[in-house]
């Protein structure tokens, strides 16, 4: 059985957004730590995490694995509460989400 450890042991991470979806691209640093994050960083949890902040109306979170770069990139519809040009957050492009899911114990 593997140790918890942070996310940001094993990941690090690059946030991209969309009118008000963020995706959040977690890449692994050693290619032998990628089939952890796939079992163990689901779209379910990153949804559970990120509670708080999404909005239940738009939508699941939804993951894609991109196996030949050893990442999962998560796609958050509605966190960003409008994006950019309408939101009134202090992040609106929301750049710090994938610092925030880098703190996630596995």
């Amino acid at each position: 059985m593997s140790r918890p450890v942070k996310l940001r042991e094993l990941a690090h991470s690059r946030t991209g957004d969309k009118g008000d979806t963020s995706n959040i691209s977690v890449i692994a640093y050693r290619a032998e730590d990628f089939s952890r994050l796939c079992e163990v960083l689901t779209a379910q949890r990153v949804a559970a995490y990120f509670a708080e902040l999404l909005d239940p109306n738009a939508g699941p979170v939804r993951r894609y694995e991109l196996p030949n770069v050893h990442a999962l990139n998560f796609v958050l519809p509605g966190i960003l509460r409008g994006g950019v040009t309408r939101s009134l957050a202090l992040d609106a492009h929301g750049k710090a989400l994938g610092a925030a899911l880098l703190d996630i114990e596995l």
